[in-house]
């Protein structure tokens, strides 16, 4: 029986050691920029965000969508002005790790199983 609280005790300390860095507070505000392969191309894209709005800016076009954070390191975002089925789906994001200016996030449409990664920078 000892043995086992001894493995256990030195197996919790050792995940302690690993834990990824998560400062998500300093990602509730400030400008973004997002970059991803469209179409085979890289793109990039910034968006402004306080702590309830976002204004997202993409080859030329400007939208807006609503912010609830449901802890310091997930919220879900809404499109305020959506232009088809698509977007009016509000989209679950969770912050996974941040490291100087850049986070690493997880998301999906709310109730879906299908997530992916992406990574984002502060610039200002």
């Amino acid at each position: 029986m000892k043995r086992i609280i001894l493995l256990l005790a030195i197996t919790l300390s050792l995940q302690s050691c690993f834990s990824p860095e998560r400062d998500c507070e300093k990602f509730k505000t400030g400008t973004f920029e997002f970059q991803s392969y469209l179409n085979g191309e890289l793109v990039t894209s910034k968006f402004i965000r306080n702590d309830s709005i976002e204004i997202d800016m993409f080859q030329g076009k400007t939208d807006t969508s609503s912010i609830r954070w449901v802890n310091n390191c997930e919220y879900i975002i809404t499109n305020l002005h959506p232009k088809n089925m698509a977007e009016k789906k509000p989209l679950s994001i969770k912050i996974l790790t941040t490291k100087g200016d850049t986070y690493t996030f997880e998301y999906g449409q709310v109730g879906e199983p299908e997530k992916q990664r992406g990574t984002v920078t502060k610039i200002k």
